[in-house]
């Protein structure tokens, strides 16, 4: 028990050292975008993202346990689990007549994930490569 503590907290602090932006996006931003969809479950968008959302965090939290830190590797869900996302909703958004709150949620998880898929593209392309460094408390 005292060593998954540990590994909570090494892994906070290696969330707490990456630039402010980053806490900023990840967890101001992108983790309450992909939560709100919980309250979307009447809707078929809502059940898919909310699906998503479990998915990224059932494989991102046993990694940065195991880690004990943000890694780049940290990503490859992210890849692996939103492009297929993104494309669904694409599909949804424009083929679909989705009423105003499921559109908005719609488009709303598009561009954060989207900008969120720039940042993961970039850091497995560098995990992949051999790139391994994390942030550390200092």
């Amino acid at each position: 028990m005292r060593d998954i503590a540990q590994r909570h907290k090494d892994s906070w602090q290696s969330f707490r050292s990456l630039p402010a932006w980053v806490q900023v996006w990840v967890a101001g931003i992108l983790i309450p975008v992909n939560a709100v969809s919980f309250l979307f479950l009447d809707t078929e968008s809502g059940r898919w993202i909310s699906v998503a959302a479990i998915l990224v965090l059932a494989t991102n939290y046993p990694i940065m346990l195991a880690s004990r830190d943000m890694s780049r590797l940290l990503s490859v869900p992210h890849l692996l689990i939103w492009v297929p996302l993104e494309l669904a909703l694409v599909d949804r958004a424009f083929t679909k007549d989705l009423q105003a709150p499921e559109l908005y949620l719609v488009l709303v998880v598009l561009l954060i994930n989207g900008i969120s898929l720039v940042f993961d593209f970039h850091d497995s392309w560098h995990w992949i490569r051999g790139e391994r460094e994390v942030p550390r408390h200092l």
